[in-house]
């Protein structure tokens, strides 16, 4: 079962590193936002702070995904070494 969503969840590497890079331009988005706040108005730190929620999730969300992908090329790796044995 977990090996499955393992396989499923790291399938496509490329969406995984898309929604990583979306959701690291959103978290500077954030910064800047907060930047912005701490010389001007502070209200813009409100609008920074709600983005980086979103902005850690998204982050989050591709980043397992990448994990996920090399774990199951790892996992793969052990499978193939143990079918050879098993034909030897």
């Amino acid at each position: 079962m977990i090996k499955s969503f393992i396989y499923r969840f790291g399938s496509n590497d490329k969406r995984s590193l898309r929604w990583f890079l979306a959701g690291l331009l959103l978290f500077v988005i954030a910064g800047a936002f907060i930047a912005l706040g701490y010389y001007d108005q502070y209200w813009w730190q409100m609008v920074g702070l709600v983005i980086a929620v979103p902005a850690v999730l998204v982050t989050l969300y591709g980043y397992l995904g990448i994990l996920a992908n090399r774990f199951a090329q790892v996992l793969q790796k052990f499978e193939r070494k143990k079918q050879r044995k098993k034909t030897m």
